[in-house]
């Protein structure tokens, strides 16, 4: 055995592109087994980091040894087999179990429904005094090298047929592991195997070391089918001979005495062969008229016709140079004197340094002293992505534009025929356009901030505000749709997509189960919402962004849209914190797009820690002007047109347009707004079959300002305004409409001191004050709180009450009476 005493540097490989261990699992290694070493140690060396586990640090473990090995065996504890000995007397001895050696393929406890496969490229031992390496099944390691199945890849990537049991050999993605992690052995075999062995059933029972065929559960394995190796960042694959590189691998590994690293795993790694193309051979008379245009180009004045020198040996060989002997002459190819440029300096030229001949390659070969360094077999790329691989090279990428969506392709010819009916639908809010106006810039900037951190797999932030209405979420929808759509055709790498929004949520920890369930690959829509906690959720995801950046089972990227930023602050802004602070970690691929509804959130709500991780991309988006809120109206109108027999009359006029974008650009700027005004003017004049006029749109907006619920909240207190006020924050917070009355009250005193104008009274008032003030809203119908036998027996802060009153309207009026105060408070335009 040979010890290598000499130093060397750590070396921390990145764990991208592999699955998400799991150090508890109910597939692990079961307490009524054992694992031991099956093979006398075969090299020995000191500790370096790449030895440890994720949780370990260099600097904990001491004086530190590592013992490689090339088995170990997984015994029954207890499990004893009678054998008869030469001297032919039955004895009881110690069952061989199962032994697992390297290069075997191997299922690990990944997912409790779903193991992961991987091969075994290197196991050791770390010999410790320290203790937490005192523990046995800690002391026990194995490098694994994944596979990745269909289902372990990004959402949102280029589909391929795939057999069944077929699984993905990855480039170069490993795992230090415990052999408690490993569960059973498993089968992989190749294209021509699969060819010839189609006959193998999906599960068989394997022979062990000692001959004996075991049905135990833990010893049953899966048939699987490796035909290509693949890149999963980019979703890349490559043609691949799985036996020949199995057995090159293991010829190459340190066990079987090749030169690769000990521990490293490297020699399991893929290289992937590039795309040589030849060069184009020029000839003799393309090469002189290609010297003589260069001629004609400089200047002619200064005339000065150039010495013959001698040839000089340029250190870069051109890649069509041809090699002869040394009675072969090459003519050189004739060239015309040129003309000196003109030079604006008169000081002499620097002599050139003189360089080291270099000796001229012949034909004549030599024997070679070295032994040539082994390489593995390359992998060839498949032909299905030369078009993915050009597409991703071209330098100029034509500007961003917005597409259409395609949820209303077709969607036209189903609206009624009738145009003002139409217009109608489409003038609604709730009707997402066909195409996004006005916001091209916005759509182009947000496009290129997301594509490039997907390009560069790294991770990042992306703060989008602005007032409501602006369009915010509708052009980070558009970009997603590209996204995808790019993805699916190979143009970008894969990605997961999740939608975080903030007024959906019943709290909002609820966060971390959302985007842990994109991480870990789970299928919403066949087994429906994981039951986890938000704890356990929150430490699923920090175990996982931070251990070496193991993105997802396929270490793809994940796109999270939090929407409605607003309703995710809490009092200690650890959400937020969490959702900012994972992209900054290490190869995390975690790509955020907040969205808020003010500019300042960040410098007024946040803390210090939390501004600092949110970067530095932060698109603001300004309200529509009035041209931009007539072309809105003017595209959704044009639409409408679309299908319609014959020729279609207008159904509001220009003026009419003109006349609500003034009106709603001087206020807000909320494109939801005016086409709100526009479909009640539609509506009104549909029974009268004419197109709507200016002076329908001001009675509209009159009829608007002056409801029945505007001119109740303009006679209302201040403390009544103010308690409606901190239950719409109520609701906004908790995501939910029905509110503790304790929680009501609670928000009433801290907007006391901040809504309170030069007439209102900053005193506090008392509960009882509260409660008068309660009354008068109830009887209003404003509020309706919680009754019947079982709400009287609770106190008066444990019932719950509910608005009655359309949100959207009472926090206009509520903005509009108290001010910009009320509407920053109340995150209104």
């Amino acid at each position: 055995m040979a010890i290598d005493t000499a130093p060397q540097t750590p070396t921390r490989r990145s764990k991208r592109f592999q699955p998400n261990v799991f150090a508890s699992t109910s597939m692990l290694a079961s307490h009524s087994s054992t694992d031991v070493w099956a093979s006398s140690p075969v090299h020995a060396r000191a500790t370096v980091q790449q030895d440890l586990l994720d949780d370990e640090e260099l600097d904990h473990v001491g004086e530190a040894q590592t013992s490689f090995y090339e088995s170990f065996a997984r015994r029954q504890v207890g499990a004893l087999s009678r054998r008869r000995s030469t001297a032919g007397k039955g004895k009881m001895k110690e069952d061989a179990g199962t032994v697992f050696q390297v290069g075997d393929t191997v299922l690990l406890a990944t997912n409790p429904k779903r193991p992961s496969v991987g091969v075994l490229v290197s196991m050791w031992e770390v010999q410790s005094d320290e203790n937490d390496l005192e523990e046995e099944a800690r002391r026990m390691r194995v490098r694994v090298h994944w596979f990745l199945r269909p289902t372990e890849l990004a959402q949102t990537r280029a589909k391929r047929e795939s057999l069944e049991n077929e699984v993905y050999y990855s480039l170069d993605s490993t795992a230090v592991l415990t052999t408690s992690a490993v569960i059973s052995h498993c089968v992989v075999i190749g294209r021509q195997s699969s060819n010839n062995e189609a006959e193998l059933s999906p599960s068989k029972r394997r022979k062990t070391a000692s001959g004996n065929a075991r049905t135990d559960v833990k010893n049953t394995f899966e048939t699987f089918i490796c035909r290509q190796a693949l890149d999963s960042m980019r979703g890349l694959y490559y043609d691949l001979d799985w036996e020949q590189y199995h057995a090159k691998a293991r010829e190459l590994s340190p066990e079987s005495g090749g030169i690769v690293e000990w521990g490293s795993g490297r020699s399991w790694d893929v290289l992937v062969q590039a795309e040589i193309k030849a060069q184009p051979r020029i000839s003799r008379k393309t090469s002189l008229k290609k010297v003589l245009e260069e001629d004609e180009e400089e200047s002619v004045s200064d005339v000065d016709y150039r010495q013959p020198v001698e040839h000089e040996e340029s250190n870069d060989e051109p890649t069509n140079r041809r090699h002869v002997d040394d009675d072969d002459v090459v003519p050189e190819i004739p060239k015309t004197p040129s003309k000196k440029r003109k030079r604006t300096t008169t000081t002499p030229t620097t002599p050139r340094t003189p360089r080291t001949p270099r000796t001229p390659r012949t034909t004549t070969t030599t024997p070679r002293t070295t032994p040539r360094k082994p390489r593995a077999p390359l992998a060839e790329p498949t032909p299905h992505s030369k078009r993915a691989l050009r597409a991703r090279a071209r330098k100029a990428r034509a500007p961003a534009v917005l597409p259409p969506a395609p949820e209303l392709v077709g969607k036209a010819e189903r609206l009624p025929q009738d145009p003002w009916l139409r217009a109608m639908h489409i003038l609604h809010v709730a009707a997402r356009p066909e195409a996004l106006p006005c916001r091209d810039e916005e759509y182009q900037r947000v496009m290129r901030a997301v594509e490039e951190l997907l390009e560069e797999g790294s991770g990042g932030c992306v703060y989008i505000s602005g007032v409501p209405g602006t369009g915010k979420t509708a052009t980070v929808h558009a970009v997603v749709r590209e996204l995808k759509r790019m993805a699916e055709q190979n143009e970008t790498n894969p990605f997961t997509y999740v939608e975080i929004n903030g007024l959906r949520l019943p709290e909002p920890q609820a966060a971390y189960g959302l985007l842990w369930e994109a991480v870990s690959g789970h299928d919403v829509a066949e087994e429906g919402h994981m039951k986890i906690s938000s704890k356990e959720a929150l430490k699923s995801l920090t175990r996982h962004f931070g251990s070496g950046g193991r993105m997802g089972p396929g270490g793809h990227a994940c796109v999270v849209l939090m929407d409605e930023l607003d309703q995710l602050m809490t009092t200690k802004q650890d959400v937020v914190y969490n959702f900012f602070n994972w992209p900054t970690l290490v190869n995390s691929k975690l790509v955020v797009l907040a969205v808020a509804n003010t500019m300042d959130l960040p410098e007024r709500v946040m803390s210090g820690r939390v501004r600092s991780r949110l970067g530095m991309i932060r698109i603001n988006f300004q309200p529509y002007t009035t041209l931009q809120l007539e072309k809105i109206v003017r595209s959704r109108l044009e639409s409408m047109k679309e299908g319609l027999k014959g020729d279609a009359p207008d159904v509001v006029t220009a003026d009419g347009i003109k006349f609500a974008a003034m009106k709603v650009s001087s206020i807000s700027g909320d494109a939801r707004r005016v086409l709100d005004i526009c479909r009640r003017t539609v509506e009104l004049v549909q029974p009268l079959k004419r197109a709507a006029r200016t002076e329908d749109v001001r009675d509209v907006i009159k009829v608007m300002q002056n409801s029945p619920t505007a001119a109740y909240l303009r006679d209302c207190s201040f403390h009544e305004r103010l308690m409606l006020a901190a239950l719409l924050k109520c609701m906004r917070r908790e995501g939910i409409e029905e509110i503790k009355y304790a929680e009501v009250q609670h928000q009433h005193y801290l907007y006391l001191g901040v809504l309170a104008g030069n007439g209102d009274s900053t005193r506090n008032p008392s509960v009882g004050e509260l409660a008068y003030v309660l009354d008068s809203l109830l009887a209003s119908r404003a509020i309706l709180m919680e009754d019947g036998s079982t709400a009287a027996k609770k106190p008066d802060g444990e019932r719950r009450v509910l608005l009655n009153l359309e949100q959207a309207e009472v926090e206009r009026i509520l903005g509009e009476v108290g001010g910009q105060q009320w509407k920053n408070a109340l995150s209104v335009s």
